[in-house]
């Protein structure tokens, strides 16, 4: 991958570790951190030597949110617009409400949902603000004990952001969801483990060890199947009825069953690990993406 000024990235073991890297900052969002990180999701998706990706911060902060530091509008938006909801249902790749309306957060956790790689948040300090709702997007999230996680947007006057009104419903309910918007209030680690917004609280040092062990549990099945299936749970959930889940399983499972699905079977059969050699990259059955 390209070298970044404010998101590290290394591959070891087929597993991305993708670190938020501006310390001294507590790894404050930026526009130019959105811009590597769409760049990194969108590689990592196409890239056959990663398998999953995890995210975590430099130093002691997960994301502290947007940098407030910055010069004009903060979040890098064009204050001469006026849009429109259609403006952003008809224009919405253009480049002046691409550069000047879009939140930025958004475009982020979007190129996460797009992914074909599951994604591990490995949360090891404060996150707050678009520091917590790009952990919304993410498959699986583990804290530190010392994780600190705060939706804070009511506070400052402004709403949540990237997709979070869709994402993060979804994780805790409506009803948490809605208090945590609303209060703004900061969570401890046993607070996200309650709510099942977190799968685990871990100790600071074990954190990425166990991210790492998850990550392993899933770098050696087919990445076609592990893709198909990140998007298939994502969007089938969202469905109103359970036919068009099943219209999509159908699909899913009838090419499969004629490719790693073969390689699968056999395995078991005698007794061994399967080998699979399709590729994310380049074996997606015709009917993907389906959307």
């Amino acid at each position: 991958m390209k070298p970044y000024k404010t998101i590290q990235c290394s591959v070891t073991d087929h597993v991305l570790t993708l670190t938020l890297n501006r310390p001294e900052q507590l790894n404050a969002f930026t526009v130019q951190m959105a811009h590597e990180l769409i760049h990194a999701f969108e590689q990592a998706s196409q890239d056959d030597d990663v398998a999953a990706i995890v995210v975590t911060g430099a130093g002691k902060a997960f994301c502290a949110g947007m940098d407030l530091s910055i010069e004009g509008n903060v979040f890098g938006l064009d204050e001469t617009l006026h849009p429109t909801l259609q403006d952003m249902q008809d224009k919405l790749d253009t480049e002046a409400i691409a550069k000047g309306v879009r939140d930025t957060g958004g475009t982020v956790t979007l190129a996460m949902y797009e992914c074909k790689k599951p994604i591990i948040g490995a949360i090891n300090g404060a996150a707050v603000g678009i520091g917590a709702t790009m952990t919304c997007a993410m498959d699986i999230r583990l804290a530190s004990d010392k994780a600190r996680v705060g939706f804070v947007f009511n506070k400052i006057g402004i709403t949540p952001e990237a997709c979070s009104s869709w994402f993060l419903p979804r994780l805790v309910g409506l009803q948490t969801a809605l208090e945590w918007c609303y209060t703004g209030d900061i969570h401890d680690a046993q607070t996200l483990l309650d709510a099942g917004y977190v799968k685990a609280v871990v100790p600071a040092a074990d954190l990425l060890g166990a991210a790492y062990a998850i990550a392993q549990k899933i770098v050696h099945h087919s990445p076609v199947a592990i893709a198909l299936t990140r998007q298939m749970l994502y969007r089938n959930a969202a469905q109103d009825h359970p036919l068009k889940a099943h219209q999509v399983d159908s699909l899913a499972i009838f090419y499969a069953s004629q490719t790693s699905g073969k390689e699968g079977v056999a395995s078991f059969k005698e007794k061994r690990k399967p080998v699979f050699t399709d590729r994310a990259s380049s074996d997606m059955p015709d009917f993907y993406p389906w959307w």
